[in-house]
């Protein structure tokens, strides 16, 4: 059985809508795929719809922007209750400061002689998209032709020290902790050791963060090496934390990161789908397999 637990459609900043990309993960031969888009559960229901017409397993995920002593920390919550007054409140307090950040970057990319990057013009790559956020304006630099690809946006303006960088809120992992799991979802560190992430995450913080309520670490990811992989995996099995894998897919926009490079086992995905049922969430497993 094929898992990948970590992709993202066209709702937040991958390139295939919902039910394209649940389409896609049919084909590649996974039998369960995660929709996981930035901040955001707008796409869902079309992912759901598309998984029961499709056959696959679907789980329905976020990945959302934390920061911990000043560094930014992906977490991934799985199976939470979208409606659950608390994480509504702080998705709602991420998505704006994505959005109120938007025009400071285009104002910021105007003033280095990019006269193109305008909200009208950013409007056009940013269809369907609820969460806006940096790589769409990588797009847009992209489609100006003032950039090859994504990777170099980031490199030459968009990444944290570049010139049109700008900060955004971003909210505390530990508390965070307690809004995903008091929504009755399942919380795991997403490439943890990935971009920047592990000078502040050593096993000690580990310790602590699986104390305030971490249910696993994403460990089979493009973002870390074997050496990192085998050092996480003991981390999770001293601490009993679930490991999982993923692809981290965006579609066209992410190089190599296609569906199903990266998976999750079974019995791990068994450890999260349990673990919902026993925190009582009403999401469930869409699709034909491996129903809690």
């Amino acid at each position: 059985m094929r898992i990948d637990l970590h992709t993202h459609s066209r709702v937040s900043d991958g390139t295939q809508a919902p039910a394209d990309l649940v389409r896609a993960a049919a084909a590649a031969g996974l039998d369960v795929v995660a929709l996981t888009d930035h901040d955001i559960t707008a796409g869902w229901d079309e992912a759901a719809e598309a998984a029961e017409d499709a056959g696959i397993g679907l789980v329905r995920g976020i990945e959302i922007s934390t920061r911990f002593r000043g560094t930014g920390v992906h977490l991934l919550a799985y199976l939470p209750d979208p409606a659950d007054p608390g994480l509504v409140a702080e998705l709602e307090r991420i998505l704006v400061g994505r959005e109120d950040r938007v025009p400071a970057m285009l104002a910021r990319l105007r003033a280095l002689g990019i006269d193109g990057a305008t909200e009208a013009a950013l409007a056009e790559v940013t269809v369907d998209a609820g969460a806006t956020g940096r790589p769409h304006v990588a797009d847009l630099l992209v489609r100006l032709g003032a950039v090859a690809d994504r990777d170099q946006a980031f490199a030459e303006y968009l990444a944290q020290g570049r010139p049109a960088y700008v900060d955004r809120y971003a909210a505390d992992l530990v508390r965070m902790l307690g809004v995903v799991t008091a929504a009755r979802g399942v919380p795991v560190l997403a490439h943890p050791w990935g971009r920047g992430s592990a000078e502040v995450l050593d096993e000690a913080t580990f310790a602590v963060l699986a104390d305030a309520g971490l249910f696993g670490i994403e460990v089979d990811h493009l973002d870390h090496d074997a050496g990192q992989r085998e050092r996480l995996r003991a981390i999770a099995s001293r601490l009993g934390l679930a490991v999982t894998g993923s692809s981290d897919h965006h579609g066209t926009g992410k190089v190599d990161h296609h569906l199903g490079v990266e998976t999750t086992a079974p019995d791990q995905l068994e450890r999260i789908l349990s673990r919902a049922a026993e925190l009582g969430s009403p999401t469930r497993l869409v699709g034909p397999v491996m129903r809690p």
